[in-house]
């Protein structure tokens, strides 16, 4: 007896279950047919819009093709106008590279004028430091030169220094009664006696 019920509520499980695994299937499938049918409207949806974009690309196909039409009527005329615009660029071309040759050979000689004109300077500096160097070596001369004659005329032995004010008549003033200068802005020492005087430019020695 209790076998029978146990085969009894077994059959009662199947049957449950089998219940359930429908209603779930059942579902499945209409909701399978519910996306199907929104996949339809939006096929149907892209199958329109494609429509429209190929009708729209005709018309502008046609478009293109009729403004190209017109374009290439005048392509005889535009070739032409190529042809002398490229004439023309052609002889700028040349007439810019002889322009370019002609300033480059102007940069040459401005370059060898200006080396040419840094040698000058540089001759006329070295001719005016000599020019100076020689002027300061006279004074220096006569600086000498006086200070012996004060030291004859004195008797003042080897080793006696004098002033400016000592050797000033024995010398050539200049104009504002004061001893000769270095032209190049030394500063003269005037030294013992038997001792030459001497300036502080370097160069600026009795030889």
């Amino acid at each position: 007896m209790k076998q029978k019920n146990w085969v009894l509520w077994l059959l009662v499980v199947l049957f449950l279950a089998s219940e359930i695994f429908l209603f779930s299937a059942n579902r499945q499938k209409d909701a399978a047919i519910s996306s199907l049918s929104e996949a339809k409207q939006q096929v149907e949806q892209l199958q329109s819009q494609l429509d429209q974009i190929k009708a729209s690309n005709t018309e502008s196909q046609v478009a293109e093709i009729s403004r190209l039409r017109a374009e290439n009527q005048d392509l005889p005329k535009l070739r032409a106008q190529v042809t002398q615009l490229q004439a023309q660029n052609q002889k700028l071309t040349q007439q810019f590279q002889s322009t370019l040759t002609a300033a480059q050979k102007q940069q040459d000689e401005l370059q060898q004028l200006s080396a040419e004109n840094q040698q000058v300077r540089a001759a006329a500096q070295q001719s005016n430091a000599d020019a100076e160097r020689n002027e300061c070596i006279n004074n220096l001369r006569q600086i000498d030169a006086a200070k012996n004659q004060w030291a004859l005329e004195y008797n003042k032995p080897a080793g006696a220094v004098p002033t400016e004010q000592d050797i000033a008549p024995y010398i050539k003033l200049d104009a504002n009664g004061n001893l000769p200068r270095c032209p190049s802005g030394g500063i003269y020492t005037i030294n013992a006696v038997g001792v030459p005087p001497t300036c502080s430019i370097p160069g600026h020695a009795l030889p």
